[in-house]
Parts: C-alpha cells; sequence; structure tokens
C-alpha cells in the first residue's frame, strides 16, 4: 500500500479521537485553586469548564476534614459565563477542605472529579 494513504488514514483517526476528547467539561481552573493555601475564608468556590454546562444537572459541594459538606447548597452556573460554576460559603476554618463537582456539558457528556485547598491562619 503506497504511503500517502496510510498518512491520511493515520491523520483521520488521529482527528477523530481528538475530536472525542475535546466533547467533554473538563476542569480548567478553580479559585481557590487546586491545590492551593489561601489565608482568607473565600466567599465562595468559583470552578471554570472547558465548556458550557447544563445548569439542572452541574453541582458542586464542598466538604471539611472530616466529610462535613460546609457550602450553602446553592451551586449555579454564572448569569454571563455558563461554563463557569459558583458555589457560596460561610466563614471557613483553618483546614482542609474537599470540593467535589458533577457536571453536565452542553453536548451531553458527564463529567467529575475533586479537588483540595487549604484555609490557613
Amino acid at each position: 500500500m503506497p504511503r500517502l494513504p496510510l498518512i491520511l488514514l493515520a491523520l483521520a483517526c488521529a482527528a477523530s479521537f481528538a475530536a472525542r476528547a475535546d466533547a467533554h467539561a473538563f476542569l480548567d481552573r478553580a479559585t481557590p485553586a487546586v491545590g492551593s493555601t489561601v489565608h482568607v475564608s473565600p466567599p465562595q468556590v468559583k470552578v471554570w469548564f472547558t465548556q458550557r454546562l447544563e445548569p439542572a444537572f452541574s453541582t458542586a459541594q464542598v466538604f471539611d476534614a472530616s466529610g462535613k459538606r460546609v457550602d450553602k447548597a446553592d451551586a449555579h452556573l454564572d448569569s454571563t459565563d455558563s461554563a463557569l460554576l459558583v458555589v457560596t460559603l460561610p466563614q471557613l476554618a483553618p483546614g482542609t477542605y474537599r470540593v467535589t463537582w458533577r457536571v453536565l456539558s452542553v453536548d451531553t457528556h458527564v463529567t467529575e472529579g475533586d479537588f483540595t485547598f487549604d484555609v490557613a491562619p
């Protein structure tokens, strides 16, 4: 078989895998940042994703080191950025906090994950 058709086939396969990988909403960044230490209790956690989200099926929760949920149970998409999920927090004591998220992107793919941040005195 000539080399050109093989190269074209390989490129087509690579492009299809790249398109499939792009079809999910992945964590882009967060505030507080993933694995960071903050010295002031944040008023909210903001989590940006790589795609727009479906508001009815996207949520985030924040837990303390003992596993107790500490957020205000009001996770919502930002009104000007549907790739930004926000949940508000009460005043947090020093410690480690785990943020969990489960989102549905507008292309109907579900992703979930978690990360931690620390509040230090």
